[in-house]
């Protein structure tokens, strides 16, 4: 699976009484869906899927799948304190149609988990029996706990944990994770202009091509190297109007700090997943555009042109300040749910003010 870009970790929308607002949700995933962004990240952090019920969570989950445009990687986040339940939402977002798994670590018992045994064991239990390539994620400023970038190296050899999201804003970590697993070589399925391909996107374009006239079904084995001799590189398929190739890829790190993301790309980052492309996705995506280009110099003035107003906005103000946020760069935020307040007024006004250069 490709994972690079740029991927916002949608927010949940609620009505003021704190009942799920589902149709706001289509609105923000279907807005999503029109930019530039690689997917979109659904019961991440941002989403408050913490604090959801698992009817809730699972609700959220399908309303987004449905929503979200055939050419997005969709990315179910599925962590849950419990292996068991983890791989039960899990198994539920396969079902859906969702690409990938995004699985925090578990935190609550943190003196068992300071022991590199117990996550390794629960990664690759949930890894060996996932329908769905996992990635890890590592949250420290809300789990309290920092998974090791060793255990992560270890946990990389294993083929269906795919990457990382790490959130904890260590440039020098991101640096040891990329080095201490360049020896990992994958094989991903993307376009000629190489964007990611997804089984499911393969699926909708080998449908598309038995049901043309004359059209030849391509199995999707065939396409993504699972049937077979392993394909080459260079050479291109074609299903309906998906033109695909084979690229080599590593273990991918993508990062959660958004005003360290040109720092991050820089330091072996491949994307990343950020609460400010919430509220400003082409700003976060011109700062990746730019990186990508090889022009480094545009990319330091579109990172400095948001550094200041993310860190506050996510940082110190968390999923109210995004919210906010959204509902002034014309997405839909609302409310959040309680123990969560929404900001004071004074707050509202910071944020418009940084904002006031930064509008989507």
């Amino acid at each position: 699976m490709f994972l690079h870009g740029i991927f916002p970790p949608i927010t949940t929308p609620f009505y003021p009484d704190g009942k799920l607002y589902l149709r706001k949700l289509e609105q923000n995933v279907e807005q999503y869906s029109r930019t530039p962004l690689a997917g979109i990240v659904v019961q991440g952090s941002t989403g408050e899927a913490i604090l959801l019920s698992d009817e809730e969570r699972r609700e959220v989950l399908k309303i987004a799948r449905e929503s979200a445009a055939n050419e997005k990687v969709l990315i179910a986040g599925t962590g849950i304190e419990s292996a068991s339940e983890t791989l039960r939402l899990t198994e539920f977002a396969a079902e859906l149609g969702y690409d990938v798994a995004m699985v925090r670590t578990p935190h609550y018992y943190k003196g068992q988990m300071a022991q590199p045994a117990n996550m390794l064991a629960f990664y690759r239990f949930v890894a060996d029996r996932s329908p769905l390539p996992v990635i890890i994620y590592n949250f420290p400023q809300a789990t309290g706990y920092d998974m090791p970038a060793e255990v992560v190296i270890e946990l990389a050899e294993h083929p269906n944990l795919i990457g990382i999201k790490e959130s904890s804003g260590s440039i020098e970590k991101v640096q040891k994770m990329v080095e201490g697993t360049r020896h990992i070589k994958r094989s991903a399925t993307v376009t000629e202009t190489f964007a990611a391909v997804t089984g499911r996107m393969l699926k909708a374009a080998a449908g598309a091509s038995a049901s043309a006239e004359g059209g030849e079904l391509v199995t999707v084995g065939a396409l993504t190297g699972t049937a077979g001799a392993k394909p080459s590189s260079a050479a291109v398929k074609v299903v309906g109007g998906l033109k695909t190739r084979q690229k080599e890829v590593g273990f991918q790190v993508l990062v959660g700090a958004a005003h360290k993301l040109h720092p991050s790309l820089e330091a072996g980052g491949v994307g990343a997943i950020l609460a400010f492309a919430d509220c400003a996705p082409t700003a976060c995506y011109e700062i990746y555009a730019a990186w990508k280009d090889g022009d480094a110099a545009l990319a330091r003035e579109k990172q400095e042109r948001i550094a200041k107003a993310a860190e506050r906005v996510v940082g110190a103000l968390s999923i109210p300040g995004v919210k906010y946020a959204m509902d002034y760069n014309g997405y839909f935020g609302g409310t959040v749910r309680l123990p969560l307040l929404p900001l004071t007024a004074d707050k509202k006004t910071e944020v418009e003010q940084l904002l006031e250069n930064i509008r989507n």
